[in-house]
């Protein structure tokens, strides 16, 4: 059994990244981490956010100051009864010693359930507080950032690893606390008692030192490895939920629930490791503690023997011995929390790190009306810094016109749109509308004179009304109804149970692509943009459906400067002018019939989309 559960920690492909010279495991073959892990300035920036709560946090921290003191105290009149017990002193000091115990364990229940209430309301307005800032700070982040990063993995660092924060500042945090308070006050009443007992008592100290570093310095990297394997296991789900009809139409099950497999053992091996070395700190914390217990009853009572300390200390004594070890215990015991929420709060604050979105300019100026005149002038791109996606585009828009671009798949069509609504910025050249460089003009008024009917067109949870109204939220009903018509989406609507009311789960599931496609283009219509951008808005869509929203498409964009990417050649045909790309070059540009005419890349792709057609 033990073998079969270290035996994937040789396997490369399971590799902890413990490092050299460690027990379980090769060097990690993965590459290491960007940024370096700093635990100190992890918890200085979780410290940031209770700061924000120093009023209640100075009561809790009271009540813990209170609570200590109290339970110090117990044991120091446990031992002065005892000693006056010996002395035959009355029962008056007994009744006396009685109700003034039974006060002092009940103020110190009292006190103990007051920082429990008061730290568990910190705590979850500090959870909501970091909670809002990621989620809020995700909204800022640029299209890029989301490209090169798995849904599930972000959802993970916004659920679970917020709620490992949560759950060890509900518990742990304060924990922590009274137990370091603790400690150092039994230190200092057993020092006041008996120098000689409180130096046996710590030669157990260092043997704990030796142990706990033993034991964190290989469960802290299986910690995080823990989160970082849930965060890609979650990515993974939601990628396999999301292309189940592709799953199945090609078979892929047994493939990727190996996949998953894979990805599951690596969290339970983590998890394994983590818990199972981590559990020896509670057993080492015990074997010390009766060590230590036994030095103290052995030595005590030869002192007590010869009358170096009474009775009543040793047994305070004995007391604050268990007190003593007992905050270690505690602290060992919470280790692990701490350690999981410190290696969650490193992925929620290495999100919250990543650069937003440049800035728009200090002089960038709002839009009241666009005429949706475009220039693109000798403009390159690069996503990575590496080769031009784009390359010396240059080409002009006038007011009005629909401009259609086309090219085999990769060319850079897509790419050009981003650079137009500026979810990129041109690494070489210049774009401008209506005589002004885009980076002038503020990215959300750019893009409020803008509606976008995408490839894959997103409907969120709601109704179909609402969904529609999303494209402007002050629109009347009869204002959505009408856009709807426009769309022809009107028709299907109005024979689905429910009409404009009907519910739509998460992306729509539950209406056909086409269905969603023309609601996405009612929506468009709604918001009554300057311009528009159409990428494949067309592709999900028969033949016999595109015809029905043609009309309603040329009545959109009348009037209005629009960019479609196609390759219908009905939509093509009706383009001012069409933009021939290939490789991230532009190739031809002209009328239809004009780039006939020429022959070249644009004759192919029409000669391909006819035989197409023919068949």
């Amino acid at each position: 059994m033990f073998k079969a559960l270290i035996e994937p920690f040789k396997h490369p492909k399971l590799d902890l990244g413990l490092g050299e010279g460690r027990s379980f495991g090769a060097a990690s073959s993965r590459k290491p981490q960007a940024k370096a892990k700093n635990w100190s300035a992890t918890l200085k920036r979780i410290w940031s956010y209770l700061a924000e709560r120093k009023a209640k946090l100075f009561l809790v921290l009271l009540m813990v100051l209170f609570s200590s003191g109290l339970a110090l105290l117990g044991p120091y009149l446990i031992s002065r009864a005892v000693d006056h017990y010996l002395e035959g002193s009355g029962g008056r000091t007994w009744g006396t010693f009685l109700i003034t115990l039974a006060l002092v364990y009940v103020l110190n229940s009292l006190t103990s359930w007051l920082q429990n209430i008061w730290m568990i309301e910190i705590a979850q307005e500090t959870i909501y507080r970091i909670r809002t800032d990621l989620f809020a700070h995700l909204h800022r982040l640029p299209i890029s950032f989301f490209n090169r990063r798995q849904q599930g993995e972000i959802m993970s660092r916004l659920t679970n690893d917020i709620e490992n924060i949560s759950s060890t500042l509900n518990s742990s945090a304060i924990q922590i606390f009274s137990s370091v308070l603790t400690l150092l006050g039994t230190v200092g009443v057993m020092l006041w008692l008996s120098p000689l007992l409180t130096l046996l008592t710590f030669i157990v100290v260092p043997l704990m030192t030796l142990g706990m570093r033993w034991i964190t310095r290989r469960t802290g990297p299986l910690f995080k490895e823990r989160q970082r394997s849930m965060g890609e296991l979650n990515g993974y789900i939601e990628e396999t939920l999301s292309g189940q009809r592709i799953i199945k139409a090609f078979s892929q099950e047994e493939r990727v629930i190996s996949g998953f497999r894979e990805r599951n053992t690596r969290i339970m091996l983590s998890g394994y490791w983590a818990q199972s070395i981590s559990g020896f700190i509670p057993k080492l914390m015990n074997g010390l503690n009766n060590l230590s217990f036994a030095i103290v009853a052995g030595v005590g009572g030869l002192l007590a023997i010869r009358g170096l300390v009474t009775v009543g200390v040793i047994i305070a004594f004995v007391e604050y011995t268990r007190q003593f070890t007992r905050p270690l215990n505690d602290l060992a015991n919470q280790w692990n929390t701490l350690l999981s929420a410190i290696a969650g709060a490193e992925r929620v604050f290495e999100v919250m790190d990543e650069e937003t979105e440049a800035k728009d300019e200090g002089a960038a100026v709002s839009l009241d009306q666009v005429e949706g005149a475009v220039t693109f002038k000798d403009v390159s791109f690069s996503y990575d810094g590496g080769a031009d996606t784009l390359q010396n585009i240059s080409f002009e828009a006038k007011p009005g016109e629909m401009i259609a671009l086309v090219g085999p798949t990769g060319a850079g069509k897509t790419t050009l749109i981003g650079l137009l609504s500026r979810f990129y910025d041109p690494s070489k050249g210049s774009i401008t509308l209506d005589g002004m460089v885009l980076s002038s003009i503020r990215r959300e008024s750019l893009r409020s004179q803008m509606a976008f009917v995408l490839q894959d067109s997103f409907l969120f949870k709601g109704t179909i009304r609402d969904n529609i109204r999303y494209g402007r939220l002050d629109a009347t009903d009869e204002e959505v109804e009408q856009a709807a018509k426009l769309a022809n989406a009107h028709s299907f609507i109005m024979r689905m149970r429910g009409g404009y009311e009907r519910m739509l789960s998460v992306d729509g599931s539950g209406i056909s692509q086409g269905q969603k496609q023309l609601l996405a283009i009612a929506r468009a219509i709604l918001a009554n943009p300057s311009m528009l951008v159409l990428d494949e808005a067309t592709s999900s869509i028969d033949t016999v459906t595109e015809i029905k929203i043609q009309e309603g498409l040329q009545a959109l964009m009348k009037g209005r400067t629009s960019f479609v990417i196609a390759h219908r050649l009905g939509t093509i045909r009706a383009a001012d002018r069409i933009l021939v790309l290939q490789g991230g070059r532009l190739l031809q540009q002209g009328t239809h019939d004009e780039l006939l005419q020429q022959g070249g890349l644009y004759s192919e792709l029409v000669r391909g989309a006819k035989d197409e057609a023919a068949m």
